[in-house]
């Protein structure tokens, strides 16, 4: 009795695999689902490239009749023909039509053969598959908990960058105050240098000193040019003037700021009035407000150029903040490749010779992975027209690297750049099938 009832278990079995065997052949073997479109059944097939129509009963009939091969995706009949691989638990991919029944199961590729040969592909590729998939899940949870950390000092950074921010606006604000100052002050050394010359070429010599008298306070601003710079004769030629004027200057200004320290040869020779007070708006354009002046602009590039990479989509968690500022080079054969984040990509040369690759443009991901691509652009100019541009592809990894470069048409660019913040959770959803 067991030994008739194994042989009917055997029957129903192979009863079973032949209505499958069945089943299966009404299906169009060989095509994803993006292309079963093309192969509803019907009374005639038209080639995907549109070169042919043919009877329908004609697809898969290990006879090539269209030149693209569309008419025998599950067969080896025609060259230029694919076979998808559905592949399911695994990956699925596409493999030349040719390999289709050749009697070899390639790595992780299933349901290319029949089933007589399916149980040897399955126990041999599945722990192949489940090595692959436990290794990729391995490195996609330190990926991930490398991305949470990042994200965190994302975070932070951006907070430290918006706090910088504001104490840059503050200090501008406060320079931008004393610059109205200086530039008022210097206004006024101004006006009354005019206000003397006039009073000298008029020959009004009791104007003088009124003028000096009124404005004292704005020379008591510059004690040590009066003391050291200018009647110490240090600043410009000196001349010999009238004993009044040399008189008034000395005394009077002495009485106004200390003695002046010059030595009793140098009190012979004073610059004339006109020397001293251009040499005392030139000297105060030279230097305060001058130094104010250079600080006012530093700080408003400082500004200009954190509001710029603060403008800059770092991801929805400001995960990718923590790559702007950083490069990353490869060395391939005798070039030298730099990628620096958000920034710019270059190409230089053993003898020294370095050649933009583009500058950085834009994420290029697709809507559902938009992170996963950079696109540099506007680099130097080719020499068939155009200018080079770079593609960057972000993978996940442990690591943040520069993995590969390839140029695969003239002045276009690929990168595979590598970083933990690539990782995305939504990988996780494949797992390993417990048939493996």
């Amino acid at each position: 009795c067991a030994f008739l009832s194994d042989r009917m278990r055997f029957h129903v079995i192979a009863a079973a695999l032949l209505w499958a065997a069945f089943v299966e052949s009404r299906k169009i073997r060989g095509i994803s689902s993006s292309y079963k479109r093309f192969y509803r059944e019907r009374k005639s097939f038209l080639c995907i490239d549109g070169s042919k129509m043919i009877p329908f009963e004609q697809v898969n009939d290990d006879y090539c009749d269209c030149a693209d091969g569309s008419d025998e995706p599950g067969t080896s009949a025609c060259p230029r023909g694919r076979f998808y691989c559905t592949n399911l638990g695994f990956r699925p991919h596409y493999i030349p039509s040719s390999r289709v029944n050749d009697g070899i199961c390639f790595a992780s590729v299933m349901l290319v053969l029949f089933v007589p040969s399916l149980a040897f592909c399955s126990r041999n590729l599945g722990q192949k598959e489940r090595a692959y998939v436990e290794g990729q899940m391995k490195t996609l949870d330190e990926g991930l908990r490398l991305k949470q950390q990042l994200i965190e000092e994302g975070v932070l950074l951006w907070r430290e960058k918006q706090a910088q921010l504001r104490e840059l606006q503050r200090a501008a604000e406060d320079l931008q105050i004393k610059l109205e100052e200086h530039r008022r002050r210097k206004h006024e050394a101004d006006r009354l240098k005019e206000q003397t010359l006039k009073a000298l070429k008029a020959g009004d010599k009791g104007k003088s000193p009124s003028i000096f008298r009124t404005h004292s306070e704005t020379f008591a601003r510059f004690p040590e040019l009066f003391r050291t710079r200018v009647l110490c004769a240090s600043l410009s030629q000196s001349l010999k003037i009238s004993a009044y004027i040399y008189k008034y200057i000395y005394i009077y200004g002495g009485a106004l700021f200390g003695n002046t320290q010059c030595a009793e040869s140098q009190q012979l020779r004073i610059v004339n009035l006109s020397d001293l007070l251009f040499c005392l708006a030139a000297e105060w354009e030279a230097t305060d407000l001058k130094k104010v002046e250079e600080a006012y602009e530093t700080v408003n590039m400082e500004i200009s150029d954190l509001q710029r990479k603060l403008g800059i989509d770092y991801g929805t968690d400001w995960e990718y903040l923590f790559l702007n500022g950083q490069c990353y080079k490869l060395k391939v054969y005798e070039y030298m490749y730099t990628l620096c984040p958000f920034n710019m990509v270059s190409q230089k040369s053993s003898a020294g010779v370095e050649v933009s690759l583009g500058k950085w443009g834009m994420w290029a991901g697709p809507p559902k992975n938009h992170y996963s691509q950079m696109v540099y652009e506007n680099g130097e100019p080719c020499w068939q027209g155009g200018s080079r541009t770079t593609t960057v592809t972000l993978t996940c990894g442990t690591e943040t690297a520069l993995r590969l470069v390839k140029e695969p048409s003239k002045c276009q660019y690929t990168m595979d750049f590598e970083t933990p913040v690539a990782c995305q959770p939504v990988l996780k959803q494949r797992g390993v099938h417990s048939e493996l």
